[in-house]
């Protein structure tokens, strides 16, 4: 590492002065950085992480196995004890030797420490491998504690993991060398701009410590995402109906309606035309309409489910039918969306109601029997702080549900990108899909806690039943044609706890199909892009690994095997409709209004 310097060694006149204009812009911007803190909203403490109880459990669990089994426990011991002290006289000698070099590293690659200085500059070789060697000692610590119930010990191992990477020396200013050689040839230009970055993302969420993922100003609604011709043609205080211009001449009879999550904005189906879901849809010659979730704020309190199926997608249904003079329709429901959907089917059939023709589902569970890796937050005292957050604010705001979303990826999307932005100073990336990511929705008071205490902890739509709007509505009594698309590396919505749900519906005419991929990019896979095969199976009366072990794979998107399924189900052809045909006032142009709304209290 080398800085400019003057013929006697000296750092340069005008290296210093910059260096001192930097150090100048630090103390303003220390100035916001403290205002932040001050006026920053607060949240639960109980969101931060498990109580001090799991710990303890662990400790006395370990002590008890010290106790009764010593050796294993000061084998473990001896064996972390020999390495550390085998590298340090290993690092010793390579210093003594009169040579700048590190000693022999004997561990594994790890995409972190990607800098050449990790292996050959001794400081940086040592920090590196005495890390490595801790998070390998405390891994198996964990892994060794007996004699506690699996769930805990699973959220053991989750919370430890997290110490471990936030741990990292890549963390540190002091230890990584990338952004050490940053500071010193920008003349410390980098560290401001890291400082700005992250008081930028600290005002942007009220002193939450949110990562930026993307360059927001790359992109602008209806510019250059989500810009599929259409109209706002519906609104209620839910959402806002949009219908898409057709690209065909003709198309089918039975209009398509989507009902995307609404933790999440609708344009993760619209980003640009080479991905675009909706685009490649109405190619195919398919009437359209999505509907755009309202962003609710703290006077959504109250609003629950029921609001969501009643104001949401009976009143979506209707107004589909009543645009089209169609008496059925298809639907499609991705993630919570497809969980609601099933609730939805539920209901019309005890109603006698036959306005859904066939259901699309979209990585959607409706079995929450494992809870794989959302378990760690799934637990009394998570929720207990999330119902204690949603009575103080009137929702559960959108950057909880960020954090805890990004911590299942905590290198990827929570150190990395920090490590980038805030420490070398680095514009975060003009990169769609994680701006969508980073443009999340707030979640009414009600709704969630109806969603966490009875769906997601106790299971109850496909164990007991569950009850809503008057109705105990069941699995098995979703009968229509149904198609479900799971993703093979999904974290979110597990393609196995999929499949389980999809076997205990009732329907007769079932589709399964396991694409690569996890919970979005397996389903933005548009065919043009050549990306990610699919499996396929018709006997869905198998468990899921024998499902998958007679599975037939099938190069290329699942989206033309689907289109396939859907026009069997969507009628003749007839000539294309336009917005408006129906002669209701248009009240705006796609993608709409709801969409913008960025999520605040």
């Amino acid at each position: 590492m080398t800085t400019k310097t003057d013929d006697q060694g000296e750092p340069s006149t005008q290296t210093m002065a910059r260096m001192t204009q930097n150090l100048q812009k630090v103390e303003e911007l220390r100035a916001r950085l403290a205002h932040i803190m001050v006026h920053r909203t607060t949240h639960q403490a109980a969101l931060d992480g498990p109580n001090q109880e799991l710990f303890a459990r662990a400790a006395q669990a370990y002590m008890k196995e010290a106790v009764s089994n010593p050796a294993k426990l000061i084998e473990h011991q001896l064996e972390y004890w020999t390495k550390s002290v085998t590298h340090f006289v290993e690092a010793q000698q390579a210093l003594a030797s009169g040579t700048l070099s590190a000693p022999e590293d004997r561990t594994g690659r790890d995409r972190r420490f990607a800098n050449p200085l990790w292996e050959t500059h001794p400081y940086f070789n040592f920090v590196k491998q005495q890390y490595l060697m801790n998070a390998e000692a405390l891994s198996q610590a964990v892994e060794d504690v007996e004699d506690m119930e699996p769930r805990e010990k699973q959220r053991l191992q989750y919370f430890s993991r997290q110490i471990i990477d936030m741990m990292s020396p890549t963390n540190f200013l002091s230890t990584n060398p990338d952004a050490l050689q940053r500071a010193v040839d920008t003349d410390g230009e980098s560290l401001v701009k890291g400082l700005e970055n992250l008081i930028k993302d600290l005002e942007a969420n009220d002193g939450e410590m949110i990562v930026r993922l993307a360059d927001e100003d790359a992109f602008e609604l209806g510019g250059n995402i989500a810009t599929s011709p259409g109209k706002v043609v519906y609104r209620n205080r839910m959402f806002e109906l949009i219908q898409y211009a057709p690209t065909t001449e003709q198309v089918h009879t039975t209009p398509l309606l989507v009902f995307p999550p609404w933790i999440n904005k609708f344009y993760i189906l619209d980003l640009k035309a080479q991905n675009s879901f909706v685009k490649w849809v109405t190619d195919q010659g398919y009437t359209l309409f999505m509907v755009s979730w309202v962003n609710p704020d703290s006077t959504y309190r109250d609003v629950g489910m029921e609001d969501y199926v009643e104001d949401g997608y009976l009143a979506a249904i209707r107004e589909v039918k009543e645009i089209t003079g169609e008496k059925r329709i298809n639907a499609v429901g991705y993630c919570i969306a497809g969980t609601t959907l099933a609730l939805t089917l539920s209901l019309l059939k005890q109603k006698g109601d036959t306005s859904v023709k066939s259901a699309t589902f979209f990585t959607a569970l409706t079995d929450f029997g494992d809870q794989g890796e959302f378990q760690p937050f799934l637990t009394d005292d998570f929720i207990d702080g999330i119902e204690a957050e949603t009575e103080d604010k009137g929702i559960l705001p959108s950057v909880i549900m960020a954090r805890t979303f990004s911590f299942l990826r905590s290198n990827d999307l929570v150190y990395g990108p920090a490590v980038k932005s805030y420490m070398l100073g680095e514009t975060p990336p003009a990169f769609d899909l994680l701006y969508w990511n980073g443009d999340g929705a707030n979640l009414p008071a009600k709704m969630a806690m109806q969603y966490l205490r009875g769906l997601c902890q106790r299971n109850e739509l496909a164990e007991t039943g569950y009850d809503l709007m008057g109705y105990h509505l069941t699995l098995d009594e979703v009968d229509v044609p149904l198609c479900a698309i799971a993703c093979e590396t999904d974290h979110i919505a597990p393609w196995k706890d999929s499949y389980r749900g999809i076997q205990r519906m009732g329907s007769d005419d079932k589709t399964f199909i396991m694409t690569q991929s996890g919970h979005i990019a397996g389903i933005v896979n548009p065919p043009s892009k050549g990306k990610y095969g699919h499996y396929t199976n018709t006997d869905l009366g198998l468990d899921y690994a024998d499902w998958l072990e007679g599975a037939k794979f099938t190069e290329g998107s699942w989206w033309p095997r689907w289109e396939k399924w859907l026009k069997r189900r969507s009628g003749k052809m007839i000539p294309a409709r336009n917005p408006g045909d129906d002669g209701r006032k248009i009240l705006g142009d796609a993608p709409g209004t709801y969409v913008a709304v960025k999520a605040r209290g």
